[in-house]
């Protein structure tokens, strides 16, 4: 199981960090991954992150602003998100697969698990 947390309002150019916390020790070869969904549009991908060695990709609208992180004592991955902008209100999404080849990482239909959500709300 994934539990997403962190989300809240916001102003924009202001912070927030997102965790995603697995209940069990992921394989190694886990990739982690955020994604969001804005009322009216469909689940679009923010970011992922290899947590056997630490490799990332992030969305372009994204880049730049936002770091994904992980900390694998844990058992949880980071999304830092600073320089927010209204566009990037949305219900924000982890998701967790053991196997995904790097090309994957964006599509959303490739991970097996999935947190609950968490609503960041940004305002201008």
């Amino acid at each position: 199981q994934l539990q997403a947390s962190g989300g809240g309002p916001a102003q924009a150019g202001g912070s927030l960090r997102l965790s995603c916390a697995a209940s069990r020790r992921p394989s190694w070869r886990t990739i982690m991954g955020w994604f969001r969904q804005a009322p009216g549009k469909e689940r679009e991908f923010v970011a992922a992150i290899s947590l056997s060695d630490g490799s990332t990709s992030y969305a372009d609208s994204v880049k730049g602003r936002f770091t994904i992180s992980r900390d694998t004592a844990k058992n949880t991955a980071y999304l830092q998100m600073n320089n927010l902008k209204p566009e990037d209100t949305a219900v924000y999404y982890c998701a967790a697969n053991g196997t995904l080849i790097r090309s994957s990482w964006s599509q959303s239909t490739q991970y097996d698990y999935w947190g609950q959500g968490t609503l960041v709300t940004v305002s201008s």
